[in-house]
């Protein structure tokens, strides 16, 4: 099933919102494991070592949702620069700067408006004929389908 033009373009706000969750997260892990730490150090202090396993745990979770962060920055980046290179296809300036403050940009639809000086009901309307051209274009160039 293909991507109509408004899914194709909030690929990137969506990817960003899941990278803010895992970032989000990570932060819950590293707290945890630094609660893991401090009972791990305190049965140490009482003789026992058989726990390291679940510091070693907490660490390599940490580590692999990082690593998974970083992979989806990476593609986070790739995916806003050719969505801003199918946005710079449009002939009309004001769609692209539209599409760009939005998609690219992530701003909320009251920021467009206020941007581009439009009432809330103007945004939509240009919005609509700005996602028809980018259509025209994913249908000549096969582009993101």
């Amino acid at each position: 099933m293909t991507m109509n033009s408004k899914e194709y373009l909030s690929q990137a706000m969506w990817l960003d919102k899941m990278i803010d969750n895992k970032l989000e997260q990570l932060d819950s892990l590293k707290a945890l494991s630094l609660k893991v730490n401090s009972t791990l150090s305190e049965v140490k202090v009482s003789g026992g070592h058989h726990e390291n396993s679940s510091m070693e745990s907490a660490v390599v979770k940490v580590i692999d949702l990082g690593n998974e962060i970083n992979d989806d920055i990476d593609r986070l980046v790739d995916l806003k620069k050719e969505i801003a290179e199918v946005i710079h296809q449009v002939n009309n300036i004001n769609y692209q700067l539209l599409l760009e403050m939005r998609y690219i940009s992530g701003k909320t639809w009251d920021d467009v408006a206020i941007a581009l000086n439009y009432n809330s009901r103007s945004v939509f309307k240009v919005h609509g004929r700005a996602l028809k051209e980018i259509e025209k274009i994913r249908e000549e160039g096969s582009i993101g389908q």
